[in-house]
């Protein structure tokens, strides 16, 4: 069984109850349902489209890199 709590211990438990409260808990979590995973989505596009561009780029002619240099 636990150790009774001391004068001291029951001073800081009291005190520490708001941090349990449901309103407060998860809120960040609950707030914006879905935003992990669009997150996550949008980085693998980002990721796909890095790697679909420099693996089929059309090559540069010499003369397109000459009017833009």
């Amino acid at each position: 069984m636990a150790k009774p709590l001391g004068t001291t211990g029951e001073f800081f438990k009291r005190r520490d109850e708001w941090r349990k409260h449901p309103m407060l808990g998860n809120q960040f979590r609950h707030a914006l349902p879905g935003f992990g995973t669009a997150v996550v989505a949008f980085g693998i596009y980002l990721i796909a489209e890095t790697a679909y561009t420099k693996f089929y780029a059309r090559p540069h002619s010499p003369l397109h890199a000459e009017v833009f240099a």
